[in-house]
């Protein structure tokens, strides 16, 4: 097909089905015209899922969709459905449970088989265009699935329904209600330290992801524990990663995930989701380590965004960096060889970069073994000692030598950044930048804060509405949230209104969590559907579904879970409280089961023992002994802690909530003061930043040890 000729696709909202409109393939979208054809030509539909940023997907494009003789072959047996696993989260799921039933693994690109009516029957990832690597040809499978739909369409119909069935059954996890107990903390804590690699961090062996969820977990059972191990096996992870080359060294943010144990080559997409979430893991990390380390990895997160992520005019966060400019490359906008680090630098800092980041005539990169990942191979220290010289002058060397390497890397031709804004992912964003304002608390924390505000604006501006709630994604048409887009974007809400004490968040937030209630509980079983009850039919393989995993973003239960426990402590609505409840008894009987994969479970159940905390600081504007007790406040880690700074304007304007007002009656914003509220109990005021720490410490220790 030529350029003047493109498929359906090419006013698609989506980049990623875009950058398939050249295709001979005549692709649909996903939606009923593409059932009714296949029902009216009685035709199977092949069913193609991935991503603008996954780099099989344009493999398997080039390779085989845009070959002409394979595309008509396509085209005459099959109807072809091209799906943007970003922009439908709920379509990817369903037939990912699907092909991991049929051949035992998921993933992208996805390959599946499906009847007219969206029942698949057979499936699988990348297929070669010819056979290898013990797979067989893309061409053998698809005459292969057409033949079988021909001649034996009972077999076909009967493996249809039984999958149906498999899937019906997984989703909505029959059998998982049980009587939810804190015991299940220390169920996961086991589970997960079991899988921990202590000598290179993370879980298990190569591939390496995060699992940011299951770090944030660990860091609050050694809150609550003191236990040193469970410190070690988070800070030695954060340790490693920020060392690797899964981190980029130059210019900051993490790749997705690394292919080695030891975080050095890494898969070089860079996601929204998963910097989010690291960012708050760095932030955490370094509020209770206190390592430079921690905090300049975080910073580095931050610059990253602002510089290539974000929308700066506007508020929003962009959803993710490609890995390569073509196929021809495998990350070579990352990685180095010798001599392009000699010709990008003098003498004396090429050979700084080289000891420090281990750059030599052979890399790790194997399509280009002279190409090099920078990771951090020695410490100033041995670098110093290597050339004769100081630390500190190495240290001068290095950032220069830094700097100077990252813009004659900006010169290169530069990864495509894909510049949707999801809702769920940027609602992540905007709480990791509140917290990232408390913690760093310097220029680069309030550029964060106001930067996180704007992009909520915007969200409620373009993207709330009040039957449907909030859209997956701003601009296009509208396009139905999830319960990931609703739970994530209260908490974001939440999160805005501790920070700003500004009421309209927190009235927002009880906005999106009454149409969660409304629109996607489930009254008979408990727990939350991830589709509206109201949401247009999905076609195809419709079968209800409730979210317990962290794959890999936060599960949608246990975040909604955790909104509705901080609306209670709030309000003192029982509401809020038992449907929190009934969340976690809804997964009870199996959450243990899935260990490092249920984090966020654990993490609601921790909220859900110990009742968040609240730290009401009040004092004049500008009074520095009421920003003293603030900063304090801040410096403490917990999971679920909340510091509202309260000015008479503030109480005057009747900000705070029903259980707030009711349990603080007496409360006078002129004085500084720190009130601590636990649950419905609130403790007597304090006037010293000394003695607030104290009793933080001794709350968190007796609370948390009484659940746990």
């Amino acid at each position: 097909m030529s350029e003047r000729s493109p498929n359906r696709l090419a006013s698609s909202a989506s980049p990623y089905l875009r950058s398939a409109a050249h295709q001979p393939v005549q692709w649909f979208e996903w939606g009923e015209e593409a059932f009714a054809r296949a029902r009216a030509e009685d035709k199977p539909i092949l069913l193609d899922i991935g991503a603008v940023w996954c780099h099989w997907c344009h493999v398997i494009d080039r390779e085989s969709y845009e070959d002409p003789e394979l595309a008509a072959l396509i085209n005459r047996l099959f109807i072809p459905v091209k799906v943007d696993r970003d922009e439908r989260p709920d379509v990817d799921a369903r037939y990912q449970t699907a092909v991991s039933a049929i051949s035992g693994q998921g993933g992208w690109p996805l390959t599946g088989f499906l009847l007219p009516d969206g029942r698949p029957f057979y499936g699988g990832t990348y297929f070669p265009p010819q056979e290898a690597m013990g797979r067989p040809s893309f061409r053998r499978v698809l005459e292969h699935v057409a033949g079988t739909y021909g001649t034996r369409r009972d077999e076909v119909e009967r493996a249809a329904g039984a999958l149906m069935g498999a899937v019906a059954q997984a989703e909505l996890f029959d059998g998982a209600r049980g009587a939810w107990d804190a015991r299940v903390l220390e169920q996961l804590t086991a589970a997960i330290v079991e899988r921990f690699d202590s000598r290179h961090g993370g879980f298990s062996h190569a591939p390496k992801f995060p699992h940011s969820a299951a770090l944030d977990f660990l860091l609050e059972r050694h809150q609550a524990t003191q236990e040193p191990r469970l410190l070690e096996v988070v800070q030695t992870t954060l340790e490693h990663m920020a060392r690797g080359g899964v981190y980029d060294q130059l210019g900051g943010g993490f790749h997705r995930y690394s292919v080695d144990e030891r975080w050095l080559v890494p898969h070089f997409e860079k996601m929204s989701y998963d910097n989010s979430e690291l960012l708050k893991n760095y932030l955490h990390g370094y509020l209770i380590a206190r390592t430079p380390l921690l905090r300049e990895t975080a910073e580095g997160i931050v610059d990253w965004v602002n510089g290539v992520l974000c929308d700066r005019e506007r508020g929003g966060f962009y959803a993710s960096q490609d890995a390569d400019v073509s196929l021809d490359d495998d990350g070579d906008y990352f990685t180095w060889t010798q001599e392009e680090v000699r010709a990008a630098l003098p003498a004396e800092q090429a050979r700084v970069i080289e000891l420090y980041y281990d750059v030599g005539p052979a890399g790790e990169m194997h399509h280009n073994p002279a190409k090099n990942v920078l990771w951090m191979a020695r410490d100033p220290e041995a670098v110093a000692t290597a050339l004769g010289v100081s630390q500190d002058e190495v240290k001068t060397v290095l950032e220069k030598a830094r700097a100077e390497l990252l813009a004659a890397r900006q010169k290169r031709p530069t990864p495509f950044v894909d510049t949707t804004l999801y809702t769920g992912w940027n609602a992540m964003f905007v709480s990791a930048y509140i917290e990232a304002a408390s913690v760093l608390d310097d220029w680069r924390g309030a550029a964060c804060r106001a930067f996180a505000l704007r992009t909520l604006d915007r969200f409620l501006a373009e993207g709330w509405d009040d039957t449907r709630g909030f859209t997956h994604r701003l601009g296009a048409e509208w396009l139905y949230g999830s319960l990931d887009d609703q739970a994530q974007m209260a908490s974001a809400l939440l999160d805005a209104f501790e920070a700003t004490f500004d009421r309209r968040y927190f009235d927002a937030a009880e906005r999106a969590a009454a149409l969660v209630l409304d629109k996607y509980a489930d009254r008979d079983g408990g727990g939350f559907f991830d589709r509206s009850a109201d949401a247009p039919p999905m076609g195809g393989l419709d079968v209800r579904r409730k979210p317990l995993q962290d794959s890999p973003t936060p599960a949608g239960n246990p975040v909604a879970a955790m909104v509705l426990d901080r609306l209670y402590a709030y309000t003192g609505n029982k509401r809020y409280l038992q449907q929190a409840q009934a969340t976690l008894d809804a997964f009870a009987g199996v959450a243990p089961q899935y260990g490092l994969f249920a984090a966020t479970y654990g993490l609601a159940s921790v909220l859900h023992a110990r009742h968040p905390l609240q730290i009401v600081v009040t004092g004049a504007a500008g009074d520095e002994a009421a920003e003293q007790l603030a900063r304090a406040a801040r410096s403490f880690y917990r999971f679920g802690k909340a510091v509202l700074r309260v000015t008479q304007a503030g109480l005057s304007g009747s900000a705070l909530p029903a259980a707030l007002r009711e349990t603080l009656p007496h409360l006078r914003a002129e004085t500084a003061l720190a009130f601590v509220c636990a649950g419905t109990r609130c403790y007597p005021p304090l006037d010293s930043p000394e003695k607030l720490l104290e009793l933080l410490a001794q709350i968190d220790h007796e609370s948390q040890a009484a659940a746990g």
